[in-house]
């Protein structure tokens, strides 16, 4: 069976016939490196810059040793599911050519959604939205802290919130003005300055039938951009509020 791998929630690796759960890599660091060594899997990772990324730009003084225990361990945890290699300064992971990746699933599910949204095709966007938000609403090495770690947050965040604007979109569409709210809702929560969440939004409490939320929407994005960035909203997102006052 697919050789499958899992960074979101529980770090995890299943073939159908092999089960490597989280407590196999037993230390956080072990863990951390294999997360790069997925991540990074099409071009390797140097020596270096694992290090980096082990200890968060302190590697101990005699780190080349320690990586390679490291290194050493998470090989001995996943088994024959898949292999370490090192070439030349640099680790890669060997994987089948089959092998699916949640974090990567995620990134061709979102581009999915929006190209079939663009094109109009509102039930062939809806699928990939709902696996992108499935898979990047789990968290990314949970307890970890690091530059690396935060970064790789912050692009499944990304993922996250295009996934839902598509989702919002669709049911908008779909006349499912309360689940356009309640995703466009998420996506104002989880990037307060992003306009076309509140754009979403806006539209979506119009159609429920509250104006008057659709105005306070407006508002409380007026106030924040003022008050935090010295902006206003674009004309873009201006040209919706007037369509709302203007009850179309």
């Amino acid at each position: 069976m697919t050789l499958r791998i899992y960074l979101t929630g529980n770090v995890t690796l299943e073939d159908g016939t092999t089960l490597v759960t989280e407590r196999r890599f037993q230390r956080p660091q072990v863990r951390r490196a294999f997360a790069a060594l997925v991540w990074h899997r099409d071009t390797g990772v140097s020596t270096d810059e694992l290090a980096e990324i082990v200890w968060d730009g302190r590697p101990p003084p005699a780190w080349p040793t320690a990586l390679r225990a490291l290194v050493s361990r998470a090989r001995s945890a996943i088994g024959e599911v898949a292999g370490i290699e090192q070439t030349f300064g640099t680790y890669r992971l060997r994987l089948p050519p089959d092998a699916w990746i949640d974090v990567q699933a995620a990134e061709s599910a979102a581009h999915e959604a929006e190209v079939a949204l663009r094109e109009g095709a509102l039930e062939a966007a809806m699928g990939p939205a709902l696996v992108a938000n499935a898979i990047t609403r789990r968290p990314f090495l949970s307890g970890d802290t690091g530059e690396w770690c935060e970064r790789r947050r912050e692009y499944l965040r990304g993922l996250r919130i295009r996934a839902l604007e598509v989702r919002a979109s669709v049911a908008l569409a779909n006349a499912d003005a309360v689940g356009a709210a309640t995703d466009a809702a998420v996506v104002v929560e989880l990037e307060p300055y992003r306009e076309t969440a509140y754009a979403l939004l806006m539209k979506a409490h119009a159609a429920a039938g509250n104006p008057a939320q659709a105005v306070a929407t407006y508002g409380a994005l007026r106030e924040r951009l003022a008050s935090d960035l010295g902006t206003q909203p674009s004309p873009e997102t201006e040209a919706v509020f007037l369509d709302v006052l203007a009850g179309r």
